[in-house]
C-alpha cells in the first residue's frame, strides 16, 4: 500500500471533479492493487478517461502513473519484516457475488490497511476526550445509524450522560440546545455526507463542543477540518453491499480505550448496571 498515496488523495479529496472522485476511490479502495494493474486499466475499472487518470495524477503531484508505481514499490521493499502483506484481489465478473474467500480476504483487506496505519496517540487522544467529557453525544446518518446504535449502549455501560442524535427525529435544535461547552460530539461518517451533518459539526465547533469523527478514508480531509480528533477506517463496499466492519473495529476499540481511561469508574457502573438487569431479569 502506498500511504503516501492515501495522504494525497485524502489532502485533494474535496477539490476533485466528480470522474476524478470516482478514479481516487478505486485507488483508496484498491491501493495494493498499483503494481498489478495499469493506469488504463486502473482508468477502465473506476469508468473513467485515461485523461481523467493522467489529470489526477498531476493534481496529487505525480508526473505520471509510473511515478506512483515507483513510490508503491519503495514502500513495499522499505515495509517492515513483520507487516503484513495482502495478497490483490482477484477481479469479479460483472453482477457476480464474491466467493467466501474472496470476501474474507476483502474484509482482512480492509482491516489491515486499517489499524496498520493507526496511531497510538490519536486514539488516547479520542479516548481522553470521551471519557473527560461532561456529556457525549453520538450521531451517524443513514447506515450509519446502525452503527451508532451499536456503540451509544457500549459507551453508556461505562460512562454516564451518553445521548443520540436522532437521525429522523427532527429534535436535533432542541436536543442540541441542552450541549454545553467541553461536552463531545461522536461522529461515525462512512456514508456519503448529508448538509445536516456540516452544520451539526459547525454548531458544536461554535459551542466549544469538542468532536471525535470515526470515518471512511474518502472523508478525512473534510474530518480533519471539523474535528477535534479523526479515526479513518477503510471500509469495503461493492455495487450492492457495503461493510461497515473496519468501523465497527475501530469503535469496539475505542471503547476499551475510553473504559481504561476512566479506570475503576467504568467498572464500578457496569457492575451496578450488571446488578440492575440481574433484578430485572429477577422479575
Amino acid at each position: 500500500m502506498s500511504s503516501r498515496l492515501v495522504l494525497a488523495i485524502q489532502e485533494h479529496y474535496e477539490k476533485l471533479s466528480p470522474s476524478e472522485h470516482k478514479l481516487a476511490a478505486l485507488l483508496l479502495e484498491r491501493a495494493d492493487d498499483l503494481l498489478t494493474y495499469s493506469a488504463s486499466e486502473m482508468a477502465l475499472m473506476a469508468g473513467v478517461s485515461k485523461a481523467t487518470a493522467a489529470r489526477l495524477f498531476r493534481r496529487l503531484g505525480y508526473a505520471d502513473f509510473n511515478e506512483v508505481r515507483l513510490q508503491a514499490r519503495q514502500e513495499r521493499n522499505l515495509a517492515p519484516p513483520f507487516q503484513r502483506q495482502v495478497a490483490p484481489l482477484e477481479p469479479l465478473k460483472p453482477g457476480a457475488a464474491p466467493s467466501v474467500s474472496l470476501h474474507l480476504q476483502s474484509e482482512q483487506d480492509s482491516m489491515v490497511r486499517t489499524f496498520e496505519t493507526l496511531r497510538g496517540d490519536t486514539l488516547r487522544s479520542a479516548a481522553g476526550l470521551l471519557a473527560g467529557a461532561p456529556r457525549v453525544w453520538v450521531l451517524g446518518m443513514g447506515l450509519d445509524d446502525g452503527l451508532v446504535r451499536f456503540v451509544r449502549p457500549q459507551l453508556a455501560r461505562i460512562r454516564p450522560d451518553v445521548f443520540q442524535l436522532e437521525a429522523q427525529g427532527g429534535l436535533w435544535a432542541e436536543e442540541l440546545a441542552i450541549s454545553t461547552p467541553k461536552d463531545c460530539l461522536l461522529l461515525v461518517q462512512t456514508q456519503p455526507r448529508v448538509r445536516v451533518i456540516e452544520q451539526v459539526l459547525t454548531h458544536a465547533m461554535a459551542n466549544r463542543m469538542r468532536s471525535v469523527a470515526v470515518v471512511d478514508v474518502r472523508h478525512v480531509a473534510w474530518a480533519g477540518r471539523h474535528a477535534d480528533v479523526v479515526l479513518p477506517c477503510y471500509c469495503a463496499s461493492a455495487e450492492t453491499a457495503f461493510s461497515g466492519m473496519a468501523a465497527a473495529s475501530m469503535l469496539h476499540l475505542l471503547m476499551q480505550h475510553v473504559a481504561q481511561r476512566l479506570g475503576p469508574r467504568a467498572k464500578q457502573r457496569e457492575n451496578v448496571i450488571a446488578a440492575m438487569r440481574r433484578e430485572l431479569d429477577d422479575d
